[in-house]
């Protein structure tokens, strides 16, 4: 597929493309026109959720058997969304992030190389910052991650640093705020058993599935005292990666590292207030302690990837991704899942 300056010249492989981030990107790049394959192995996601215009192949990324996976289907770039997401358990269960995102993603990448795949890019998180300075953050603000999480996903970076300093890869690693949301379409969404995405709990309670959505921590220096996080719709994410394929492969020989936000951000408080405007109920809010690892506030800076890519979000409204994600839970509801 050509792609402005460049040509792709063979599929995507979407790692992970079974959950909830990366069967989104999958339908996004199926609709730009390219041929994808995902691998998964359905630890977290399920083989509904792949669209059926992609191959699926049911493998972990640290399978050695991931290099005849890129070999058999020419295979020209990764989006590499596969790994463990939850910042509590990581504090919990360190090496268990240390071994999915981290290690695995080792593997993943020497598969790559050995099979000479030019362009990666790669999932990584706003928890990188740890607890930021200032807010809007910036890509070139500290990183000093306060969770296994953050650190699994930062050494990942540095991995494809050096990688790409040594052999013809080039990579984009877009650090996410909080994604939330589900395609607009109803084609995919949050179906994780026991997510920990506010958004997604809540409107779990809209639907009866849960009684109440727990408060963690009222005590934050934030304008209300609860956490305050930057809403991306999932969809825009997506858009974002093939925006960032695209500009991979305009410019092979350089790399880049963005935010992937909006800009705004919205306290736990603010962000049931609009659950409950949209499901026009009142849901229920039990009052708990902080979590471990969970900073006051991450609001990105996106000015980056607003100037470099060709991206522009179409979905900054709280309440519309809402509504997306409760039109998502309310099939969901509809296939018995």
């Amino acid at each position: 597929m050509t792609l402005g300056g460049g040509t792709l010249g063979g599929k995507v492989m979407v790692t992970g493309g079974a959950g909830y981030i990366g069967s989104h990107a999958v339908l996004a790049l199926l609709d730009a026109g390219h041929d994808v394959v995902v691998i998964d192995n359905l630890v977290t996601g399920f083989d509904w959720a792949v669209d059926p215009r992609a191959a699926f192949v049911n493998i972990a990324v640290e399978d050695p058997g991931v290099r005849d996976v890129i070999r058999d289907h020419d295979v020209r770039a990764i989006m590499h969304f596969a790994g463990s997401v939850v910042v509590p358990e990581s504090v919990e269960n360190p090496l268990k992030y240390y071994r999915n995102n981290t290690a695995a993603t080792r593997s993943l990448i020497e598969s790559a190389v050995e099979e000479g795949v030019p362009h990666f890019i790669f999932s990584s998180t706003a928890a990188t910052y740890g607890n930021p300075t200032k807010v809007p953050i910036t890509e070139s603000d500290p990183q000093a991650p306060i969770n296994p999480y953050g650190m699994s996903k930062l050494m990942t970076e540095a991995m494809l640093r050096d990688v790409a300093a040594a052999h013809p890869m080039n990579y984009g690693a877009l650090r996410y705020f909080n994604v939330a949301g589900a395609d607009p379409q109803s084609r995919s969404g949050q179906s994780t058993v026991g997510a920990t995405h506010l958004i997604k709990i809540a409107v779990e309670a809209a639907t009866g599935k849960r009684e109440a959505v727990g408060v963690f921590g009222t005590d934050f220096a934030t304008r209300d005292g609860t956490g305050v996080r930057d809403y991306i719709h999932v969809s825009d994410l997506a858009d974002a990666h093939v925006a960032a394929l695209k500009q991979l492969v305009a410019a092979p020989t350089e790399s880049f590292t963005f935010n992937c936000g909006y800009g705004r951000g919205f306290s736990v408080l603010e962000v049931l207030d609009a659950v409950d405007r949209v499901t026009n109920m009142t849901i229920e809010r039990r009052i708990e302690g902080r979590r471990a690892g969970d900073p006051a506030e991450l609001v990105a800076d996106n000015s980056a990837i607003l100037a470099a890519l060709d991206w522009q979000p179409k979905r900054a409204d709280l309440d519309g991704i809402v509504r997306d994600a409760l039109a998502w839970e309310r099939k969901l509801a509809e296939m018995g899942k």
